[in-house]
């Protein structure tokens, strides 16, 4: 665990600096300048539909949904600014190609994990309403994120809204505690938030972070094994005269 204090000044990484301007300039060029202002739709086909993605293999919503925003301001506003002051540290100690395809697969699996609720939702309710409400925007992913922090980050202090310090992990804790109680409790009708999908970003980011950290044990438990059996080889010399001379040969 890090320990030391966050910087006063977040700086903006290479990869993140790029998400910023691909899903900002998607928002203002795609939704406010063709859709708001000249009535040119591609929500339809850039949103997430999880009756589009599990009937008609729609399944390029699975990416594009997270670079889509509501109209209202405050939705990417409040997501690039988390995506900023969580991910540039992330990607900091990642690296950017790390950073970036942690970042795809939060955003990804909780796409995914999304659609298939939806999909066991309508078949065990017979209530299909959560199959046509489309889901956009990047809180999947960017809460993917907060669940790396919490995990690399966790002994550090922050404000629970801006007043109560506490410990990063276990504010990530009371996130996913109150994420899954509004989904409890939430309708799928009702509710204009896709807690869900909020959950799968967590869910998508530990699974990938456990599996990758249980396959570079198993790369470096393999090195390690190389190594030794490197220095357990053995030079045997046929000195066998019928046999032509080949020079030594090097046995396990």
């Amino acid at each position: 665990m890090n320990n030391q204090k966050p910087q006063m000044m977040v700086p903006l990484t290479p990869a993140v600096k790029w998400i910023l301007i691909i899903t900002v300039g998607v928002w203002f060029i795609g939704q406010v300048l063709l859709e708001a202002f000249l009535k040119i739709r591609i929500s339809p086909w850039l949103s997430l539909y999880p009756d589009k993605v599990i009937f008609n293999f729609f399944g390029w919503q699975l990416l594009t949904y997270m670079f889509l925003h509501t109209l209202q301001i405050t939705h990417i506003l409040f997501n690039m600014l988390l995506l900023w002051f969580i991910g540039s540290e992330l990607e900091q100690r990642w690296g950017s190609r790390f950073f970036t395809i942690y970042y795809l697969v939060c955003g990804v699996g909780a796409a995914f994990i999304y659609t298939l609720g939806m999909g066991i939702y309508a078949v065990y309710t017979g209530h299909q309403t959560g199959l046509y409400i489309p889901v956009i925007g990047a809180s999947g992913a960017v809460f993917g994120l907060l669940l790396a922090y919490g995990i690399i980050f966790g002994e550090r202090i922050i404000y629970f809204f801006m007043v109560f310090p506490m410990k990063a992990k276990y504010f990530v804790m009371i996130m996913g505690v109150v994420e899954f109680a509004s989904m409890v409790t939430a309708s799928i009708e009702g509710s204009e938030v896709a807690y869900l999908a909020h959950l799968g970003g967590l869910a998508s980011g530990y699974l990938f972070l456990t599996g990758h950290t249980k396959w570079q044990r198993h790369r470096w438990a393999q090195k390690t094994q190389q190594k030794h059996k490197g220095r357990n080889l053995k030079l045997v010399v046929n000195n066998d005269k019928k046999n032509p001379p080949d020079g030594p040969k090097y046995w396990n």
